[in-house]
């Protein structure tokens, strides 16, 4: 989301070349396989001319990620058909749900969300993202966390309204935390990383984290956009290069045509939600969220038909 506002605010005001910069640029970006292995028939409709993006972010340094092949982060980026806001829903990623089953023979049964990661790649979390919502996932974006400091410290850092005292369990760090205050503060990217990943600190655990994300987020697309960076040649081009050595995605997705399209947007016009959920629980010895399915089911209709003023409603 964010490099894709930034290619449309170069291209559209024609700095550093504009269009044959960052075509060099797009060339070099990484692309995936994402839907070579989805079954058509099995893909919801497309019913209107919004976009809808699966964001899947993988955090290969944090020591709990066990497995590397498990997506940490999961976020659908609604965007409208008419391009002025965009929605973007964090599905927690220990949601239960049932994983369809692949080509491969590969899911088949209920777990926890990020499994159709591990089990089947980008196209089996294809398939479960849209068995789950009814939403059909037009594009694909993958973000390598190794990458994220990079990208902050290229900006020269980001300001995140911290809303609760905490210290973080880094194992990352010799002194095994951070310590953060209430109130606005600066962060460089190991800071953000840092702010961004806790969960344990907090009684919601990986919700709280969801928010964190959401901020940090926010506050990249708004530093990004700002007038300082777009008229620093020097620090827009760390930042872009930075974030394409930590994106990769599918291979119908031309990043500077669809910047285009949104070169109006802003972190004003971004919104960002939860997917809805019952809260956790156990299912035998996993600790899970439970989605709302009655609210889920409502929300994603919004969502496929694009009813922006029904989305912005259901986050209240």
């Amino acid at each position: 989301m964010v490099v894709l506002v930034v290619f449309a605010l170069l291209a559209g005001g024609g700095l550093l070349a504009g269009g044959l910069y960052l075509r060099s640029i797009e060339s070099g970006i990484e692309r995936v396989q994402a839907f070579e292995d989805v079954p058509e028939e099995s893909r919801p409709e497309k019913v209107t001319g919004a976009t809808n993006i699966l964001i899947l972010g993988s955090d290969s340094r944090d020591p709990e990620s066990s497995s590397g092949s498990r997506s940490d982060t999961i976020i659908l980026a609604h965007i409208a058909a008419d391009r002025q806001s965009a929605q973007l829903v964090s599905i927690p990623r220990d949601t239960w749900v049932f994983v369809p089953s692949n080509q491969n023979g590969q899911g088949g049964q209920d777990a926890k969300i990020n499994a159709a990661y591990a089990w089947g790649g980008i196209p089996l979390m294809v398939q479960t993202v849209e068995e789950f919502t009814g939403v059909r996932v037009d594009n694909v974006a993958l973000v390598d966390f190794a990458g994220f400091t990079a990208i902050i410290d290229a900006l020269g850092g980001v300001e995140i309204d911290v809303d609760q005292a905490f210290t973080s369990h880094s194992p990352l760090r010799a002194d095994g935390g951070r310590s953060f205050e209430v109130g606005r503060q600066p962060m460089d990217g190991a800071t953000a990383l840092d702010y961004a990943r806790e969960r344990h600190a907090f009684a919601d655990g990986d919700f709280a984290r969801i928010r964190h994300q959401q901020q940090v987020i926010k506050a990249i697309m708004e530093k990004a956009a700002s007038g300082g960076v777009l008229s620093s040649p020097g620090t827009l081009n760390s930042f872009i290069r930075a974030t394409a050595d930590a994106v990769a995605v599918d291979e119908t997705l031309s990043l500077l045509d669809f910047g285009m399209e949104l070169r109006h947007l802003r972190g004003e016009d971004l919104t960002f939600v939860t997917s809805p959920s019952n809260g956790t629980g156990l299912v035998g010895d996993q600790s899970v969220v439970f989605a709302d399915t009655e609210a889920a089911a409502t929300f994603y209709d919004a969502v496929r038909r694009d009813a922006v003023a029904e989305i912005l409603a259901a986050v209240g």
